[in-house]
């Protein structure tokens, strides 16, 4: 994508390299104050004043510091901040889902409202990078970030799972999901104008799984890899991943197994020692049973 110009203060400047301390830092090219590299970005702020954001993240990291991407057009803008001026999409509310993808352990939703306050409490930098971070860092930055903001969370356990399965698919109950987390996270803040939820079917699909409900909260945005974008689902990503985690830990606990994430072939020798041990019946309790690797499990 095109790079995002910023004009920012030199006190928002300071606060850029503060909050990036963490990266690779370079301070010896000309006309510049430094530049920071990411595994999927590159800041660069110059001695004028502007700041230039790059890469497959831009977008997110410039909305930390006020920019706002035409949500018509997705076309890029330059956006001038003055000190202390609170970034145009802050508040804003975010959901992510985990556990779709893993045979073993149940699906996550979260859904998180942030305020620019927040962003001075949070380790915004370790957050950045969320899809690159490992499990043990998932354990240690969840909690921080659970004590900081205000959040939603529904944990759908496999056995519910399989049961509602059977007259649903997977989209329509990740729908439900996410509807009821952003109804819940609405019963404890003043919802904002901007409320993005990381798109995993069409708008009108979803909406459309959401007919029969009660309750639907319909002022959203859509857009596909939204953590990569957004703070508040980055967030929800990091807090859905670490009750995943938490879910599937309680689990080996439970039945004094090692349960594996993913649904490669690993997951199906796992399997085939769980129901050696337990029973092929057990397997609703603990595994999203419709899974190809269900029968694998079963042949081998």
């Amino acid at each position: 994508m095109k790079p995002i110009t910023l004009k920012l203060t030199n006190d928002q400047i300071f606060d850029l390299k503060k909050r990036y301390y963490a990266y690779k830092i370079r301070t010896d090219l000309p006309y510049t104050h430094f530049q920071i590299r990411g595994d999927d970005f590159t800041i660069t702020a110059y001695t004028s004043g502007k700041v230039v954001f790059q890469g497959h993240s831009a977008v997110f990291h410039a909305s930390l510091y006020g920019y706002v991407e035409s949500e018509e057009t997705q076309s890029t803008k330059k956006v001038s901040t003055q000190s202390n001026a609170t970034p145009t999409r802050y508040p804003m509310a975010g959901s992510d889902e985990v556990g779709t993808g893993d045979y073993f352990g149940p699906i996550t939703v979260c859904a998180t409202y942030l305020t620019d306050a927040d962003l001075n409490v949070l380790p915004v930098s370790k957050i950045v990078d969320s899809k690159q971070i490992n499990d043990d860092t998932i354990r240690q930055l969840a909690p921080v970030i659970m004590e900081t903001i205000t959040y939603s969370l529904l944990v759908l356990e496999n056995a519910k799972y399989n049961s509602v399965h059977k007259t649903m698919n997977m989209n329509v109950i990740k729908a439900k999901l996410h509807n009821k987390a952003f109804l819940n996270l609405s019963k404890k803040i003043t919802m904002p104008t901007l409320s993005v939820i990381d798109q995993f079917m069409p708008k009108d699909a979803y909406f459309k799984a959401l007919a029969q409900e009660p309750e639907v909260y319909k002022d959203l945005t859509f857009e596909t890899k939204a953590e990569n974008k957004y703070l508040a689902v980055a967030c929800a990503a990091i807090i859905a991943r670490f009750a995943f985690l938490e879910a599937l830990d309680q689990l080996g606990t439970l039945y004094d197994f090692e349960f594996p994430k993913g649904a490669g072939a690993h997951v199906d020798i796992a399997g085939k020692v769980f129901i050696e041990r337990y029973g092929q019946d057990a397997l609703h309790k603990v595994a999203k049973t419709h899974f190809a690797n269900t029968q694998k499990i079963i042949n081998l």
